[in-house]
């Protein structure tokens, strides 16, 4: 056991161990909303990439679907 585990009483061992339970039990969707609420920052980036993306399919810049995979 770590140095740092044993440092701890056991009444908080106990709620970190119920922590990494439910941690482990979420879906793909709660993990990425859980990373959003512990960097907001993640939320800011990706408002500014929605908003330059929708400058660039104003402007034309994008591929569509039919232009990435065209053979």
């Amino acid at each position: 056991m770590s140095s740092a585990l044993k440092e701890i009483d056991r009444a908080e061992l106990v709620n970190l161990e119920r922590l990494a339970h439910l941690l482990k039990g979420l879906s793909p969707a709660e993990l990425e909303t859980l990373e959003f609420l512990l960097q907001p920052e993640l939320a800011t980036e990706l408002k500014q990439r929605r908003r330059r993306a929708a400058a660039e399919l104003k402007e034309g810049k994008t591929l569509y679907k039919a232009e990435l995979f065209v053979d």
